[in-house]
């Protein structure tokens, strides 16, 4: 297999969403990326482009493969040399398996799974074209990921387990549980943080969408902001210079 993409990081998202057209519109007004029909791939499935570099793609959920009431999510994939293999290590290392590895035509061998720490993934080994590029630098292209959970350094330490080296570009950090009683809070998930050259314009494109749109946290150079859907699908905005890699 020629290798286009990283090995060991996350490569490919899909957006999977009961509102298709409007998460195209949305996501086009705030970060300019571009959607459209894939004419080369028998699907015709909607790819996600940030000026020249394919980063992912977009799933409806009224399609009767998705049970109902599936929410509205973003599946990431990570990029591995034996999903088989690889899917092994993981349920040794305390995974559960949600879909079996399997080949999906064209598109590569997938697995599915859920780690220790409750986050969902599915592991990939493509065919082909490989995913995102490292050296991607359009408007609202993938920086690194990010799993906020109460015990990062045993998610730190499955992943690298699991893949035999740690992650590429990925950021594990401590998340405080909800208090109890108060029914907050979720189970954890992989965010993907986009680099992007005016943060601040970004924010006021998507507060033009909505106030809650945008949530805000610390100051200066260490500010984190969160970019919401108004389906709830979400990312986190840095500005491109902020630093090369991951705060790990």
């Amino acid at each position: 297999m020629t290798r286009h993409g990283p090995m060991n990081e996350f490569c490919w998202m899909d957006l999977k969403t009961r509102d298709p057209s409007g998460t195209a519109a949305f996501f086009s007004s705030v970060l300019g990326w571009d959607f459209a029909v894939d004419e080369e791939d028998w699907r015709r499935a909607v790819k996600i482009s940030a000026g020249a570099d394919r980063i992912g793609g977009v799933s409806d959920l009224a399609q009767p493969v998705y049970p109902p009431g599936t929410p509205p999510h973003i599946a990431y994939y990570l990029a591995v040399d034996d999903v088989d293999h690889r899917t092994d290590r993981a349920v040794a290392n305390g995974a559960r398996v949600v879909v079996p590895p399997f080949d999906a035509g064209d598109q590569g061998r997938i697995a599915t799974l859920i780690d220790p720490v409750g986050a969902v993934l599915s592991l990939w080994r493509p065919r082909g074209f490989a995913g995102w590029p490292v050296s991607a630098t359009a408007e609202g292209t993938p920086h690194h990921a990010v799993l906020a959970c109460e015990d990062p350094e045993r998610a730190r330490d499955f992943y690298t387990r699991t893949t035999g080296t740690p992650l590429g570009r990925a950021a594990f950090r401590e998340a405080r549980p909800a208090p109890t009683g108060t029914g907050a809070g979720s189970a954890p998930q992989w965010e993907l943080a986009l680099a992007v050259d005016d943060p601040d314009a970004v924010i006021r494109r998507a507060r033009a969408h909505g106030p809650d749109l945008v949530t805000l946290a610390g100051e200066g150079r260490r500010r984190a902001v969160r970019l919401r859907s108004p389906e709830g699908l979400t990312f986190l905005i840095q500005a491109r210079d902020q630093s090369s890699g991951p705060d790990r």
